[in-house]
């Protein structure tokens, strides 16, 4: 290399470490304004010293629980927003769910039921464990409206054939008992769904790295049973013969994570069949991608399957991770790292 190009090559390479190490290190969140539809909409920080914040789960209208990944926590959040500390201890923990009086938290590779009364808890009942970690782990829990546990399992690799069948999964359990077996299979790593009401339960799947374009991130609709074509896929074959097609997608790559339904009174954009999710960005591409929220519009196309519109509704955020809506209609997401924050968006 000629000595006066080596300052330009260093320079520019310097450009490129900042361009892709920028997004995680700080936001300026901004909403799209063609996607706010005309609504006056802000961001706001509500509070930081979350850790690694990989869920959010409201239990009621001024309680939020939060999973903490680093530091292997529950926290919860008053109608203040001041933090306390309500179980610690735990494996990378991705997922909690209240009903009545248990909670459920979702951990690396184990499910384990607590008594829950008055924010205090109480027994502990291991429903599942022994389910392999690698490059992915065990994600979201949710119920469905039968009230069976929905647990979201990643797999354990980018591409390869799972030793175990609860691996690249979705699982269906018995919140008495434990008893569990896989709902859908060929999900690669699945971080969370929601139940829309008139469609059923519709998931996020992120795919396979290190395959230029392919494939696209994934919203699917959940079928009994279902095959959705990991890791059979490859470029020439995104849907391979007998699984199941995403009712939506994004950039590839870009890692679709946190996904809730649009209640009926927010001040948000969207209508009955709206969802939005988190995408969160990943260092599998050239140039950074994702830092957003996205909100998706179903409908049903000619032939009666329902297909989404995605939209691009807000930018510039870090690294958002979990993404819920208040029971008033508002949005929250936290960002993962930088000692984790939560946001609100809602109506100015």
């Amino acid at each position: 290399m000629r000595r006066e190009l080596l300052p330009v090559v260093v320079l520019l390479l310097m450009l490129l470490i900042a361009r892709q190490t920028l997004p995680y290190v700080q936001s300026d969140p901004q909403i799209v304004a063609e996607a706010a539809e005309g609504a006056d909409l802000g961001v706001e920080l509500i509070t930081s010293g979350l850790g690694g914040p990989t869920c959010l789960h409201w239990v009621d209208e001024a309680h939020l629980l939060v999973c903490d990944r680093d530091s292997g926590s529950i926290l919860l959040l008053d109608e203040n927003f001041s933090i306390t500390t309500l179980l610690s201890g735990l494996d990378r923990p991705h997922g909690v769910l209240t009903t009545e009086d248990r909670l459920f938290i979702s951990e690396a590779g184990k499910l384990t039921r607590y008594d829950f009364s008055n924010y205090t808890i109480g027994n502990a009942t291991i429903l599942v464990d022994g389910i392999a970690t690698g490059n992915h782990q065990t994600n979201a829990i949710n119920l469905l409206p039968n009230a069976t546990l929905i647990w979201h399992s990643g797999s354990t690799c980018n591409i390869c054939d799972e030793s175990d069948e609860r691996n690249g999964a979705l699982l269906w359990v018995d919140p008495n008992n434990g008893q569990h077996g896989v709902l859908a299979s060929g999900v690669r790593n699945s971080f969370d769904g929601t139940w829309v009401e008139g469609m059923g339960y519709v998931f996020t799947d992120n795919g396979r790295d290190w395959e230029g374009d392919h494939p696209l991130e994934e919203v699917n609709l959940l079928e009994d049973g279902g095959k959705y074509g990991w890791p059979d896929d490859d470029p020439d074959h995104p849907i391979p013969e007998g699984t199941i097609a995403p009712i939506a997608t994004w950039t590839a790559h870009t890692s679709v994570n946190g996904i809730d339904v649009r209640p009926e009174n927010s001040s948000l954009p969207g209508g009955d069949h709206t969802v939005y999710a988190s995408v969160y960005g990943s260092w599998n591409t050239i140039l950074p991608q994702g830092h957003e929220i996205i909100r998706i519009d179903f409908t049903i196309d000619n032939q009666g399957n329902w297909q989404g519109e995605t939209t691009r509704f807000a930018i510039d955020l870090g690294t958002p991770l979990p993404l819920r809506f208040h029971p008033n209609g508002d949005l929250y997401y936290a960002t993962f790292g930088n000692d984790g924050s939560l946001y609100r968006i809602k109506g100015i």
